[in-house]
């Protein structure tokens, strides 16, 4: 454990002087939240929305798409960069444990969503009629699974890509998707055909209704057990086939 906490002070240096990752795990998502807000208010129907308020709907949301920007975006970018700048190989050479690193990326992100989710929630409460979490235990839970879904999902991606660039593109563009049809842009209900059935598929869909579960008290179905498996799965492969250089 002392060698994890080290790992991870070390890392949240590093990763903190980056100025994507104050982009897109603090800046990205408050600016979809006031965009949205100024555009649909919170106002309920009954037809969209899963029958609560915009702003309702989309607060629970935005804490799961806040720890996909880091998971998806931040997180992979920095691990291939170090892994591009020798940072990984002179951890090996100093005896470094491999799950160490990963479980310092993984601590790193879960530190960067929490401080992000709490500023988006603050911000969200300043400026709309939003109501409060139905369960507080829940949306705790919650977050903290899907925030170690997408850790654990980034940690693989930075470990498969060979270059920060190509990491960030991919990032980038999964997280765009997600955006678009996994529940954090155009409400569910008025997505058709093709584009309902790929945001079934996505992960953030998931990870919205599990936080949704505790935020608004709507029944989240299976997804409690879509993002668990998700975690379990992209942890093991990231330790699989984590590569130093």
């Amino acid at each position: 454990m002392k060698i994890l906490a080290k790992m991870t002070w070390l890392e949240l240096k590093l990763f903190l002087r980056e100025p994507l990752t104050v982009l897109f795990a603090l800046v990205l998502p408050l600016m979809v939240l006031f965009v949205m807000g100024g555009v649909f208010g919170n106002e309920a129907d009954v037809g969209i929305y899963r029958g609560v308020g915009a702003m309702n709907y989309y607060v629970p949301a935005y804490i799961a798409l806040v720890a996909a920007s880091v998971g998806l975006i931040s997180l992979p970018t920095h691990l291939a960069g170090n892994r591009e700048r020798g940072v990984l190989k002179r951890y090996r050479a100093s005896s470094m444990p491999s799950w160490a690193v990963v479980g310092a990326q993984v601590a790193v992100t879960f530190i960067i969503s929490t401080v992000s989710g709490i500023t988006l929630v603050v911000a969200a409460v300043s400026a709309y009629d939003v109501t409060g979490p139905d369960s507080p235990f829940l949306v705790i839970a919650g977050f903290a699974l899907v925030a170690l879904a997408f850790s654990s999902l980034g940690v693989l991606l930075g470990a498969l890509l060979p270059s920060p660039r190509s990491a960030q593109a991919l990032g980038v563009m999964l997280w765009f998707l997600m955006l678009m049809v996994g529940g954090a842009g155009p409400p569910p209900e008025v997505l058709t055909g093709a584009m309902e059935i790929v945001g079934d598929l996505t992960p953030l869909r998931h990870a919205i209704r599990a936080m949704q579960d505790g935020w608004l008290g709507l029944d989240a179905g299976y997804s409690w057990l879509v993002v668990a498996v998700l975690t379990l799965v992209s942890g093991v492969a990231s330790v699989r086939f984590f590569r130093w250089e």
